[in-house]
């Protein structure tokens, strides 16, 4: 699977920080390798990941048991679910 990330979250990606990748639309079923492109201006593929597992839940308890390495504030992660 092919994931557009901004740069900054991939940094943190890449470094460890961020362990977890949000999205709004929950991906097909059995993937297990993300292929990261880095939106612009980098904009190349930058890496590559291994899908451990995929959570879905509402927004509330998904933060709840991925705060701790989401990689992203409280305000911005809110700001992203806001109205789902």
């Amino acid at each position: 699977m092919l994931l557009s990330i901004h740069p900054e979250h991939v940094e943190n990606i890449m470094n460890g920080r961020k362990q977890f990748e949000f999205r709004k639309v929950r991906c097909r079923e059995n993937v297990s390798k993300i292929i990261i492109y880095a939106t612009s201006p980098v904009m190349k593929v930058v890496g590559e990941a291994e899908v451990l597992e995929v959570i879905v839940d509402n927004p509330g308890h998904v933060w709840e048991l991925t705060s701790s390495q989401a990689g992203i504030s409280k305000k911005n992660y809110d700001r992203y679910y806001l109205n789902r």
